[in-house]
């Protein structure tokens, strides 16, 4: 059965940085798409980032293009999210997911599995 948990949210100023991680269980398909997603309250869900598994090819949205940065360590089955420059705006639950990979310029297709998420706030 797959399994994700997410740590590392927090609470930090406007330009702070923070970097949350996912370890993911029961899951090893190569080619597969592990990805972030975040909701705020009265939001939708909105994809930031995602890679390939195996193959390490990634995508960012564009909100956090610059700023955010998805990466994967095989070898501990983790999956972080470096984030940078943080705004106000980027205030919202943060989940990790497993999803079908299918177009090299958008998130995962599809969400499988995700995690209990972690909440990141930004004040201004």
């Amino acid at each position: 059965q797959v399994h994700l948990v997410e740590s590392g949210g927090g609470s930090v100023q406007a330009g702070g940085s923070l970097r949350l991680s996912c370890v993911v269980s029961g899951y090893s398909y190569s080619g597969g798409c592990l990805g972030w997603f975040r909701q705020a309250p009265g939001n939708g869900r909105e994809g930031v980032a995602r890679i390939v598994t195996g193959g390490g090819g990634t995508w960012h949205a564009d909100s956090v293009k610059g700023r955010f940065s998805v990466s994967q360590d095989n070898a501990r089955n983790t999956m972080t999210l470096q984030m940078n420059k943080l705004k106000p705006e980027d205030t919202a639950m943060y989940y990790c997911s497993v999803g079908r990979f299918t177009d090299s310029n958008s998130f995962c297709a599809d969400t499988f599995f995700w995690g209990q998420g972690t909440q990141v706030t930004v004040s201004s």
